[in-house]
């Protein structure tokens, strides 16, 4: 009896130590540091509020969120290596249209997927443009300056952020629907196109309205049109496109994406917790400030949206011949 007798003490001890040697199946999320990789440099909107979530998701969690800066190759590098992360929720992307919406249109081969390897979370913000124009240029309204680009048939340019940029696409579904003709003078990124639409060396340009807006209310540019559905809190003297062109809508966002796979009651609890920030006072009040549009969209409504942004932006992108192989 004695060796039986041990053997099943052997067998309750092996148990034992089984069940205590996964502590971390037991534990919940979040138990250590969480990371929101950004695929853009440290400054631009995306990391700007990836931060401000970081530091609220820090708080609520009692855990240390830190954000990660993979910029390069329009987004790609940071969006593949959260694509090849583990699923365990302790690593998401902070997403924007570039990468997700754009890029899957203007390049024929990207080293992930943007529809099957991520699992939407929560919007952050919407982020809108605006066609701006130098004081010089003698149009004040979308309907003024439809009447111009119409009477001088590819003469009119606007410059933008660069080919394939959200200013960019946004500008061509502009002549698109408005059966005009005007031409694209892309630059290596928005300062350097904000600057010289001030110095009258182009004078209409696609900008985001955060970067445009000082210009706008000390009376350096003039503002044709916001391209949001309605006109924006930040600057509501300025109408927004549709308005006079109906169903323009044409608006940049960010918002936080999983890793596909991910656990269910994982992505739950990301999604309930970043919805929750973005609906506090303080919060919206943050990304009021800085000429944003607080999100509403979370879990499948947010899903939605960005099926709805991959075909809107694919159809521009296919319309305009746009791409960056």
């Amino acid at each position: 009896m004695i060796p039986i007798i041990r053997a099943a003490a052997a067998v309750t001890v092996a148990g034992l130590c089984s069940v205590a040697s996964l502590p971390s199946a037991a534990q919940t999320f979040p138990a250590r540091t969480a990371r929101i990789i950004v695929p853009f440099p440290p400054g631009q909107a995306a990391d700007t509020f990836a931060r401000i979530a970081a530091e609220r998701l820090s708080a609520t969690w009692g855990q240390p969120v830190i954000v990660e800066n993979r910029a390069g190759g329009a987004g790609m590098i940071g969006a593949e290596a959260a694509a090849r992360a583990k699923p365990d929720g302790y690593t998401v992307l902070m997403g924007s249209a570039g990468p997700i919406s754009i890029n899957p249109h203007v390049f024929s081969k990207l080293p992930y997927d943007a529809q099957k390897d991520f699992v939407p979370l929560a919007q952050i913000v919407a982020l809108p443009l605006v066609i701006v124009a130098h004081p010089s240029l003698p149009a004040r309204s979308v309907k003024e300056l439809l009447a111009l680009a119409r009477s001088r048939p590819g003469q009119v340019q606007y410059a933008s952020a660069g080919p394939a940029t959200s200013q960019h696409l946004a500008g061509e579904l502009f002549t698109s629907m408005a059966g005009v003709k005007m031409v694209h003078v892309p630059y290596k990124g928005s300062g350097p196109a904000l600057q010289d639409l001030l110095g009258g060396h182009v004078t209409l340009m696609v900008d985001s309205l955060t970067s445009a807006l000082p210009s706008i209310q000390s009376g350096k540019l003039r503002a044709i049109g916001v391209t949001t559905r309605e006109r924006v809190a930040a600057a509501p003297a300025i109408p927004a496109i549709g308005e006079q062109l109906p169903g323009y809508e044409a608006v940049g966002w960010i918002g936080a994406l999983g890793v596909a796979g991910t656990p269910t009651d994982v992505v739950a609890r990301w999604t309930a917790d970043l919805a929750a920030i973005v609906k506090e006072p303080a919060m919206r009040e943050r990304i009021t400030s800085q000429a944003a549009v607080p999100a509403t969209l979370a879990g499948p409504e947010f899903g939605a949206f960005l099926a709805r942004q991959h075909e809107l932006w694919g159809k521009v992108a296919r319309l305009s011949g746009t791409r960056l192989d």
